[in-house]
């Protein structure tokens, strides 16, 4: 009976691994609520962030050069959970562009966000095609040892490329 219930959770596939997202909605640090998925052409990044994150901080400028690079065709909104800080000002101070929702601590629950950064791309059907918890990081990345900025500075270059790789296939299969 445990066997089987482990072998059942083992092969389950993770809330938010594939198939359609939910609708959700959240609020802007203005009030103004979002609907998502929203219906758009191209690609939305869900980054779940929190301000004390270092793998966010690392990861978030390359997000920001992708939105900058693809223009209207990829979109980033980063949702902000777990998090005490001030998540508005954060961004200020760092110019992204970002579309930021607050509040994204039961959104996350519901997709399956256990820690941050979480990451998912969505394409204008409402498909998530990627999702950063599915990424294997290779033995070889020599992570053993350093501490969590140290490991950061590493993955999100790394992070940033198979991102970057997933939006131009997605994109990529929509012109056909």
């Amino acid at each position: 009976m445990i066997k089987s219930l482990v072998l059942a959770l083992l092969l389950a596939p993770a809330a938010a691994t594939a198939g359609k997202i939910p609708s959700f909605s959240l609020e802007t640090p203005a009030g103004d609520t979002v609907q998502l998925p929203r219906d758009q052409q191209g690609v939305d990044i869900y980054l779940f962030w929190a301000t004390w994150c270092p793998y966010c901080e690392k990861l978030m400028p390359h997000l920001q050069s992708i939105e900058d690079e693809y223009g209207d065709r990829v979109h980033v909104f980063a949702i902000d959970f777990r998090d005490d800080g001030d998540p508005a000002k954060v961004l200020s101070e760092r110019g992204y562009g970002f579309t930021l929702l607050l509040n994204g601590d039961d959104v996350a629950k519901r997709l399956g966000i256990h820690g941050t950064p979480g990451l998912l791309l969505v394409d204008g059907n409402g498909n998530i095609r990627f999702n950063l918890y599915d990424l294997q990081k290779p033995s070889s990345m020599g992570l053993e040892g350093l501490g969590h900025a140290q490991r950061a500075a590493r993955l999100a270059p790394w992070w940033a490329a198979r991102i970057r790789q997933s939006i131009d296939d997605i994109l990529g299969a929509d012109a056909n």
